[in-house]
């Protein structure tokens, strides 16, 4: 099968006979052997009704539905798992996206040898409260992760089907999905400007707890990707400089007093501060030490991606 077209989708019941028949057209065009992948993320409205009544016009038209809503990532994952294309299109159900756009996308994974290959509204029809959150949440996905994506949030994307089966999306990660990718080992990774389309029918799903959601996801992801096998790392780290610091502080008063028979420091605000560093510096170093222990003994402590073997 040439391509996969996993769509998540929440109360978009008005939206979907349309976009099916615009991705088949595509699709039939190009004589692609394709799947149709929609996943009901608990809608509320008569959602799972009209994907039942497609399949029976599409047979490639499949559908998965949860029985309430778990968002986006839910969504996506569970697609990933039943995609079966070499590539795999995710796109959103509004549409917004233009199917049209999908021939280049599959071009520049099977061609061009792209892992992925994200999508970019470099014109956008959303509302400044939309856009504005999105241009700070691309700059500092990009700054912390140095992968150079105009656009980490847009639903059009294309991936190799070894990406996708080597990933795990979860929480609001799926904006962080080229994250997810990079730190897996595949760093092939492109852009490619599409078209943004006005939405038609119903309201968009963005809100601004998502937003913190997502920051809160990319630091995640930023520390689990650099230290999930070595939390000794960082904790240790910080925890023994800390300890340091406060050690430095207990040395100095305490010569302070022998030397200099000065006898208040307990009374002094920095001995506090000593005190205060040096346990706050043993805690740390004993999370890291317990983090280290549990990564060593997990059953996925060897969990590594393999590119290729040979002679096995």
């Amino acid at each position: 099968m040439n391509i996969s077209v996993v769509i998540p989708l929440y109360n978009e019941e008005e939206s979907l006979n349309e976009l099916v028949d615009w991705i088949v057209k595509v699709m039939k065009e190009n004589n692609f052997s394709y799947e149709i992948i929609l996943i009901d993320d608990g809608s509320k409205d008569l959602s799972w009704k009209k994907i039942t009544e497609i399949n029976k016009q599409h047979p490639e038209v499949k559908g998965i539905k949860f029985r309430r809503n778990y968002g986006k990532s839910a969504g996506l994952n569970i697609g990933f798992d039943h995609a079966a294309g070499d590539v795999i299109i995710t796109m959103d159900a509004d549409l917004q996206d233009s199917p049209e756009e999908i021939p280049e996308l599959y071009n520049m994974i099977i061609n061009q040898g792209y892992d992925l290959v994200s999508g970019w509204k470099k014109k956008r029809y959303d509302p400044i409260t939309k856009t504005l959150p999105t241009k700070l949440f691309n700059w500092a996905t990009r700054k912390m992760s140095g992968i150079k994506l105009n656009d980490f949030n847009c639903g059009l994307k294309a991936y190799k089907n070894e990406v996708i089966k080597n990933i795990e999306v979860y929480g609001e990660m799926h904006r962080y999905i080229p994250v997810i990718a990079k730190n897996a080992g595949f760093f092939k990774i492109g852009e490619k400007v599409v078209k943004h389309q006005q939405r038609k029918y119903g309201t968009t799903k963005f809100g601004w707890e998502r937003f913190i959601n997502g920051l809160l996801d990319l630091i995640s992801i930023y520390f689990v990707g650099k230290f999930g096998k070595r939390p000794m790392h960082f904790f240790g780290l910080i925890g023994t400089l800390s300890f340091m610091f406060g050690f430095i502080i207990a040395l100095y008063l305490a010569i302070a007093k022998y030397a200099f028979q000065e006898y208040k420091m307990t009374e002094r605000p920095i001995f506090y501060f000593g005190m205060l560093a040096m346990v706050i510096g043993v805690q740390l170093f004993l999370a890291g030490f317990l983090g280290e222990l549990i990564s060593r003994n997990s059953s996925e402590r060897n969990n590594y991606q393999l590119a290729e073997k040979i002679g096995y």
